[in-house]
């Protein structure tokens, strides 16, 4: 799941998730004949994933936060818009907002939407930026490797794990795994094999 930023268009921007005005149109007006606010992102689902929609929903803007992508003030789609574009039950929108709302990163505002709270922003946008450059090219060679996505996500996910491990730090759901000289075992029974993601 992937967010596309609206307000920061450019080759450096992350595929997924459309930016608003992206078709042509600069701005929405409200029925009011106002320009209505939009919102930074917008949501895109992928129904192979097999993760339930409200929580794409949820990771999206997770992951936004995290990107920087949006800060606290932003406000997150209408409700009534994500439905018609991508054709969902409201409830899910609703679920996803007030499992935000829970976490603490947004609050509803009666009759104006849903605005982000917190962030989840680690480091500075120019830092992420050249991060990003350097996975593209890391990207770039897995695929001239022979590797798919699913061979990409378990080579990136088998090394972060052990670097996690080097680290001495347990990702989080994997706290029954211990790590035995390059092995990795349920309850810490060395097999002498290689663990992978």
């Amino acid at each position: 799941m992937d967010i596309d930023k609206a307000d920061r268009a450019g080759a450096d921007q992350p595929s997924g998730v459309s930016a608003p005005g992206a078709d042509g149109g600069d701005e929405e007006t409200a029925p009011s004949g106002r320009a209505a606010a939009a919102s930074p992102i917008e949501f895109r689902l992928d129904g192979a994933s097999g993760v339930p929609t409200y929580l794409q929903l949820v990771q999206q803007v997770e992951h936004a936060l995290r990107l920087g992508y949006l800060k606290p003030g932003d406000q997150l789609p209408k409700v009534r818009d994500v439905v018609a574009s991508l054709a969902i039950n409201p409830n899910t929108v609703l679920k996803a907002y007030k499992d935000l709302e829970t976490k603490g990163l947004a609050a509803g505002r009666p009759g104006q939407g849903t605005f982000v709270r917190a962030t989840l922003s680690q480091i500075a946008l120019p830092e992420l930026t050249e991060l990003r450059r350097s996975l593209s090219r890391w990207l770039t060679a897995a695929d001239g490797a022979g590797l798919d996505d699913d061979g990409i996500v378990a080579l990136f996910t088998s090394a972060l794990r052990d670097f996690r491990g080097a680290r001495g730090v347990v990702p989080p759901g994997q706290q029954g795994y211990e790590r035995h000289s390059g092995s990795r075992s349920r309850g810490g029974a060395a097999d002498g094999t290689e663990g992978v993601a």
